[in-house]
């Protein structure tokens, strides 16, 4: 796996895990998806996850047979949302995409308050990007172990309204790690739009993790786009998280600048929803104190 420079260089990942543990098997949260390394307080954990207001999706026709579910209450949706709580529990930053912030169909229950709560997360906030009446509150949210500095939203352009990037920073004045949750659009056109919108962001920013739900492929136009108008790193083209029980599309992405020393990037094998959460542990520099 390599990184992107600006005017075409390459900067390699540093890595601890082998070439092939690039999928972590389903079990026990706290045993595969929550050891930790040996240096935690230099390494943060992070997981971007769409979880599709709680539903558990794991065959297409559930797109038919649940689909009512994306507008009604349900019975079981609490239960698999306590499920992705267990699961978030051992990272420090959690970036969520479908979540609902309220209303009829989650029992009028914010999700990232809900799960804040059960990972044991301290500080925890969302963005609304679209409301159907009481019906529905789509919504991304980002629970942290440590105190932000600065939470700012952001429209992100497009014909359609209802995306928004959530960016948060962390650490002090000088020196932070600022953090950018997204959902994309669909569609191409719209997306390159809002690449172009969030490299903008990204380029203000000295220590950047920029995750989630880009509903694009690694290999495409608008990682391209991205490759050369900022200095991300590279995304890494085999962690493949949709449909989560036949993975074959990589469209949940986590990248971070180059100052920022990837220690391991992997998919959880955890069928909670359409999509597979991806996850990154990443060491940071010695000067940049998080706040909890």
């Amino acid at each position: 796996m390599s990184g992107i420079l600006p005017g075409g260089g390459r900067r390699e990942y540093q890595r601890t895990m082998p070439d092939d543990e690039t999928l972590v098997r389903g079990g026990n949260a706290g045993s595969q998806a929550g050891a930790r390394p040996t240096n935690a307080k230099r390494c943060l954990r992070l997981m971007s996850y769409n979880i599709q207001t709680g539903i558990e999706t794991r065959f297409y026709h559930h797109y038919l047979t649940r689909g009512w579910r994306h507008l009604l209450p349900d019975n079981h949706r609490l239960d698999n949302l306590n499920r992705i709580g267990g699961l978030i529990a051992d990272f420090d930053i959690v970036g969520l995409q479908e979540i609902d912030a309220g209303s009829l169909r989650s029992g009028f229950i914010n999700q990232a308050a809900y799960l804040a709560q059960r990972g044991g997360f301290p500080f925890w906030h969302f963005q609304t990007n679209r409301r159907i009446g009481r019906l529905a509150r789509h919504s991304n949210g980002l629970l942290s172990r440590y105190r932000p500095l600065e939470v700012r939203n952001h429209r992100l352009p497009g014909m359609i309204p209802g995306r928004g990037a959530l960016h948060l920073r962390f650490g002090g004045p000088d020196e932070g790690l600022d953090v950018i949750l997204l959902h994309l659009a669909l569609g191409r056109r719209t997306r390159l739009r809002q690449f172009a919108y969030v490299a903008k962001l990204v380029n203000a920013c000295q220590h950047v993790v920029v995750m989630g739900d880009l509903n694009c492929l690694s290999r495409s136009r608008e990682f391209d786009y991205l490759g050369k108008h900022t200095d991300l790193l590279e995304p890494i083209h085999d962690l493949h998280t949709y449909p989560s029980w036949r993975p074959h599309r990589n469209i949940d992405h986590i990248l971070v600048s180059p100052t920022l020393r990837v220690r391991r990037a992997a998919v959880l094998n955890y069928r909670l929803s359409d999509h597979l959460p991806v996850i990154m542990d990443v060491e940071l520099p010695e000067r940049l104190v998080l706040v909890e």
